[in-house]
């Protein structure tokens, strides 16, 4: 069983700030140069400064900041354990309005197994070296990572939606337009309530999968029991309205003249090819039998794929569980990236002539221009079709999924050296 607690959590002094507004920042891994010196415009505390620093001894200023940052009142910690209650409304790719729910509490890091943590996703092996140099000098973690847990019942979603009744405790604005508020929840029977059903649950990693790496790799360099053992998390329910899933489109570059060929005859051979209309017909619907969109540099014209029969991905995959069989990123991978073009798994983890777009109309332009010599265009992988194969004991392609919105950095800080 998953071990989830409340943190005595390290957060803005709004009263210094002036809000979280100018505070908060995206993700690291999505800041450009750019990004970042308007982040770091926007407040001399903006988290980024921490987060993702720069300078001759980067890790070494971020720890410098934040200990500067806690000394002048800027950054404080909660005396009494706390939840905090997050939610968002947002517009997703899809342009509907829609509100996630969640909340943010610290989680003992351990071992992947059934009924306790899982990844959904095949993901490159050990820590980002970055990630963990950070942990060492901060001594804390700075985001959080997302997870889904089973709630039918709403045992966790119903207290934690009443003690968001009272009024928030932040609220801040992304560039996408999502609106982030949080509540400190430190009610004990609401806390105990939410935390019995939660160390029940199996917890599924939607995103972060990384810094659970690094958040493993930390405790057992330190050793022994204590705060580094437990790792920052924002915990949604899988039956929540808001949580969405949309698609990571795979582009392919660098093709010889013979794969081109060896590419053509595969997608003859596995797939029922029709020519659409339009490039706005090439995003396809999830189902059975698996369907992609696709169009290439050289010809330009959109077609939809569709795979002429299940047994031919069950052969291709066998040894996998029956849902993995059925995922369009698995049919993919296995039937084109691997069998007809030869990639192994190294040179997916490394994108060698392997390129990924979250953004449909990027992904088009990007083959249009000739920067990518095709696309293939996935369908949103329903939340159920995630469940089941985490069930199976299974983690999918990398980039199968794409959880929008992500959740912004500087929300809460979870301490690890007390």
């Amino acid at each position: 069983m998953a071990d989830v607690e409340p943190l005595r959590a390290l957060h803005y002094d709004l009263n210094r700030t002036g809000g979280l507004q100018d505070v908060i920042a995206p993700p690291y891994d999505v800041i450009d140069a750019g990004r970042r010196a308007e982040l770091e415009a926007r407040s001399p505390y903006n988290v980024v400064r921490i987060d993702l620093p720069t300078g001759q001894d980067p890790y070494g200023e971020a720890a410098r900041q934040l200990s500067e940052w806690r000394h002048e009142g800027i950054i404080v910690r909660d005396e009494q354990p706390a939840l905090w209650a997050l939610e968002q409304e947002y517009s997703g790719p899809d342009g509907q309005a829609r509100t996630r729910r969640g909340l943010l509490a610290r989680v003992r890091v351990e071992e992947y197994g059934p009924g306790r943590i899982r990844p959904h996703e095949r993901t490159h092996p050990g820590p980002r070296e970055d990630r963990l140099r950070l942990t060492r000098a901060t001594k804390a973690n700075l985001s959080p990572i997302f997870s889904l847990f089973d709630d039918p019942a709403g045992a966790v979603t119903t207290p934690l939606e009443a003690a968001m009744a009272a009024g928030a405790y932040g609220q801040a604005s992304d560039e996408d337009g999502t609106v982030n508020r949080v509540w400190r929840v430190t009610d004990t029977a609401a806390i105990e309530a939410i935390t019995n059903d939660l160390n029940q649950a199996e917890l599924l990693i939607a995103d972060g999968h990384h810094r659970y790496e690094t958040a493993r790799v930390y405790a057992e360099e330190v050793g022994g029991e204590g705060a580094h053992r437990y790792v920052l998390m924002c915990l949604v329910a899988l039956e929540d309205p808001g949580l969405t899933v949309f698609p990571t489109h795979r582009l392919l570059r660098g093709l010889r003249p013979d794969q081109h060929e060896t590419l053509a005859g595969a997608l003859r051979r596995d797939f029922d090819i029709r020519r659409l209309e339009s490039t706005d017909e090439l995003a396809p619907a999830y189902g059975q039998p698996v369907s992609l969109g696709y169009i290439d540099a050289h010809f330009r014209r959109p077609f939809m794929l569709t795979l002429k029969d299940q047994t031919i991905a069950d052969a291709a995959l066998a040894g996998h569980a029956e849902p993995y069989r059925r995922l369009d990123t698995a049919v993919l991978e296995a039937l084109i990236l691997k069998g007809a073009l030869g990639m192994t798994d190294e040179d997916i983890d490394h994108l060698a002539g392997l390129g990924y777009a979250r953004d449909f109309d990027n992904a088009l332009e990007l083959v249009q221009r000739s920067e990518y010599d095709a696309a293939f265009f996935l369908a949103p992988t329903p939340i159920e079709q995630v469940r089941a194969v985490a069930a199976a004991g299974e983690s999918m392609p990398p980039k199968s999924t794409y959880f929008f919105p992500k959740v912004p950095t500087g929300l809460i800080f979870n301490p690890l050296d007390q």
